[in-house]
């Protein structure tokens, strides 16, 4: 407003300037100016008294209107003593070798605490199976994870289970991302990269059980599980994402035997994943193993040199439009293994596979079913099979119940008819575990 006033004396100086008065003889046309500019006094008046009385009200309202306290002086921040640095860390906090301090000293107290996490999983059974008999009720496992960034050039991740059969280090390795050539190195205890399930934790498992290809052929639960070294590298093509594998181990696992130090196992695996649509991919790989068996020895003796070979395909179909990702998925998984095991009587060739499929119906809710059949290692000429139905609850991210009904067909005329149930709880940061 105060600019509309200005800009009107703005108009009425420059008339009065633009046409001074000649002396005081005055023409008609003179009279008809002066009557013009007493005119436009007469408006700017107007408008004077107008924009005035609006400009009081508005200084009379501000004035009454309570005047904010005046912020209290701030003292001078006393110096902050930077953090000690733990023996054998000097120079890891920065120039000085001191922990900068975040804001916090609880953020200060973090700097060299790894992300750890705990993740419950309780088993129950109800039915009857009378070859794998499982207790009606029991916490199956208790894995907690550490995991950190070591430096720059490495990434440590630890994972401890605890059980009723005692503790034991699940997995625990390094890994080193910027090796020369494009190679990704991991060195420690590792699950071997062979099919899908094998690399598997059991919270990751769309299912209570592991399948009977598993348990027959691959070493139960803990399957090939050892101390080694793994080396991968992607292979750069313009069609698809293709990695190759190649691992050592000792040689101990659930599988293979080592009675020497040079009895060692190997471990090669093929992956090659690919995108179909932008709802849709496709995950597949081949894999190779090969280690001493357990047959060769006999009451801790040394009888002979027997080796197990293993080959296996694995297939993974994901689908989850984008529009509902959060209400409708799928996933589709299968693998088939073959087992080669030298053993006194001659060698056993066995064959196994399962295939399943899990469909996210609602946001919370998944529905599943598996079926499986395998040969047993030791004895090629007998066979199990079974099928299972699950059911399965996400309250969060951090939970789950599941059921699930199982029969089986054991190669011994006995069948298993079971209702399984499941509860799975994380707390701590649990890191992502590779897709």
């Amino acid at each position: 407003m105060r600019t509309h006033y200005v800009v009107c004396c703005g108009l009425v100086v420059a008339v009065l300037c633009g046409h001074p008065s000649r002396g005081f003889a005055q023409t008609s046309g003179e009279q008809a100016l002066r009557q013009e500019i007493d005119q436009l006094r007469s408006a700017l008046a107007d408008i004077q008294r107008q924009y005035g009385e609006r400009l009081a009200a508005l200084e009379a309202r501000l004035g009454a209107a309570p005047t904010p306290p005046a912020a209290p002086a701030v003292p001078e921040q006393a110096q902050t003593p930077a953090a000690e640095v733990p023996p054998g860390a000097a120079g890891a906090g920065g120039p000085t070798g001191s922990l900068p301090i975040y804001g916090a000293a609880s953020a200060a107290s973090k700097i060299f605490n790894p992300d750890m996490a705990v993740i419950g999983d309780f088993l129950g059974a109800a039915g009857h199976n009378e070859v794998s008999p499982t207790p009606p009720l029991e916490l199956h496992e208790a894995e907690t994870s550490l995991q950190a960034i070591v430096d720059p050039y490495a990434r440590g991740d630890f994972f401890v289970a605890f059980s009723p059969e005692g503790v034991e280090i699940e997995e625990g390795f390094i890994t080193f991302p910027t090796v020369p050539g494009g190679l990704l190195v991991k060195v420690g205890k590792t699950r071997a990269a062979f099919g899908k399930v094998n690399t598997l934790h059991n919270h990751l498992l769309s299912w209570t059980d592991r399948p009977l290809v598993t348990n027959n052929l691959v070493g139960r639960e803990e399957g090939i599980s050892d101390a080694g070294i793994s080396v991968a590298r992607l292979i750069p093509n313009p069609w698809l994402f293709l990695e190759a594998t190649g691992e050592v181990y000792r040689g101990n696992s659930e599988l293979f035997t080592s009675s020497k130090r040079a009895d060692l196992a190997y471990v090669g695996h093929l992956r090659g994943y690919y995108d179909v649509t932008e709802n849709a991919n496709i995950d597949f790989g081949g894999s190779y193993a090969r280690g001493h068996n357990d047959a060769g020895v006999v009451d801790d003796v040394d009888v002979g040199r027997f080796v197990t070979d293993l080959w296996g395909v694995d297939a993974t179909v994901r689908w989850r439009p984008l529009q509902r990702a959060i209400y409708r998925s799928f996933l589709g998984r299968s693998e088939v293994i073959w087992s080669r095991r030298e053993q006194p009587g001659g060698p056993q060739q066995s064959i196994g596979y399962y295939a399943s499929g899990d469909y996210q119906f609602a946001r919370r809710w998944f529905a599943g079913v598996r079926y499986d059949r395998s040969g047993r290692a030791e004895d090629a000429s007998v066979h199990d099979s079974g099928q299972s139905l699950t059911l399965t609850y996400w309250p969060s991210e951090f939970s789950q119940i599941r059921g699930q009904y199982r029969r089986i067909r054991y190669a011994e005329e006995s069948t298993a008819n079971e209702l399984l149930f499941q509860f799975q709880f994380s707390i701590g940061a649990h890191g992502a575990h590779p897709f």
